[in-house]
């Protein structure tokens, strides 16, 4: 006879759902040609690649961090 496997699901709870957190829009106002290439990775990593595109981005440490290595080649606004 074949012994049956029997599988055992943990039940998830029930996803939470989060407060809208704040968001902050970034565009690029300046070009990464002649810049130091972390300065180039880190446009990119905002998801800006191109001059006078808007990204909009979830607004923690990490991103703000970011933002403060870059400042001088985009414009910041809260997304209220």
């Amino acid at each position: 006879m074949a012994e049956e496997k029997k599988t055992t699901k943990a039940k998830k709870a029930p996803a939470k759902k989060k407060a809208a957190a704040k968001t902050v829009r970034i565009t690029q106002t300046g070009s990464p040609i002649g810049r130091q290439a972390y300065q180039r990775a880190t446009l990119i990593g905002l998801g800006l690649n191109k001059m006078h595109k808007t990204s909009e981005l979830e607004d923690t440490a990490a991103v703000r961090g970011m933002i403060e290595k870059v400042k001088h080649l985009v414009k910041v606004e809260d997304a209220a």
